[in-house]
């Protein structure tokens, strides 16, 4: 297996980063993906499969605390996080990336792009992204109540393994009447969500929730693509697509109508598509191999 090394813990032990690197250095663009909370890098099943098939190199990782990586007892602040992000991009001597960050990846993508000054970095994708500020203050009206965070944290502290089940339903809009996932699937991600650090479950949902990223949105001078379905009951869009894309004014900004959060496998073919569009914009384009159909 592959990992990267991110530096150490208190305890001088190396913290360890998994990744899958699908492509080579030949092909036309690289591309990094940044997984969502609470899962890991396999949430990409369906773009490691396609994007690499149009010669696009594609890297994804666990962030520290899930998946396979380390399970550090600290380091689940955007700093700390980003610098991670810098630790796979330096080790692996990538240029001209795009960087794609879905739900808390892309707090991650934000706070790298201003903490690192975009070194390294082509373009950027904000996927149900939840920037560029969840929690409501005085100066922040259309964020999300800080009640909303406590009942995750509570639940979480009283019973991770139901909270997950749950929290997965809503993710991609399962209720009685519509199943747009099958029972398998989310019995999936709860393995996969379940096999992460609790401390890194607990720390990682209080970072997203809390950090301000309006700043470091301005500090993004490179092309930007923001999509967001506006039936996300997980991050709603009026508390973070739109005030993303109002924040990026130059940004395209593509609404999915009726996609909930987790539309990476609900609208995958769809965004595949998008994603494709937009990374290979102003590439030479050449015939792919053994693509599936898109949206």
């Amino acid at each position: 297996m592959s990992y990267i090394k991110a530096g150490t813990d208190a305890s001088g032990n190396d913290i360890k980063l998994f990744y899958q690197d699908l492509g080579g250095p030949t092909t036309r663009q690289t591309v990094v993906l940044i997984h969502g909370w609470p899962l890991s890098h396999e949430m990409w099943d369906y773009q490691l499969t396609e994007l690499p098939a149009h010669d696009l190199r594609v890297v994804a990782y666990d962030r520290r605390g899930f998946g396979k990586s380390s399970q550090t007892w600290d380091g689940y602040d955007y700093d700390t996080l980003a610098d991670d992000l810098k630790a796979v991009l330096d080790t692996l001597d990538l240029q001209n990336v795009t960087l794609v960050g879905f739900s808390m990846g892309g707090g991650e993508v934000a706070r790298y792009m201003s903490r690192h000054g975009g070194a390294r970095v082509g373009k950027v994708a904000f996927i149900s992204s939840v920037t560029p500020y969840l929690l409501k203050t005085d100066d922040n009206p259309d964020g999300v109540d800080q009640s909303v965070f406590d009942e995750i944290i509570e639940n979480l502290q009283k019973d991770r393994a139901d909270f997950l089940q749950t929290f997965s339903k809503q993710f991609y809009g399962v209720n009685l009447i519509s199943k747009p996932v099958s029972q398998a699937h989310l019995d999936g991600d709860f393995a996969r969500a379940y096999v992460a650090s609790h401390k890194a479950t607990l720390d990682t949902a209080n970072a997203f929730a809390t950090t301000d990223f309006r700043n470091d949105l301005t500090q993004i001078h490179v092309p930007t693509l923001i999509i967001h379905g506006d039936a996300d009951k997980t991050v709603p869009i009026e508390s973070s697509g739109e005030l993303t894309a109002n924040a990026l004014p130059n940004a395209q900004y593509i609404v999915y109508d009726g996609a909930p959060h987790g539309l990476f496998m609900t609208e995958k073919d769809r965004l595949n598509s998008d994603l494709l569009a937009f990374i290979l914009e102003g590439v030479s384009v050449q015939e792919p191999v053994g693509t599936t159909t898109l949206y």
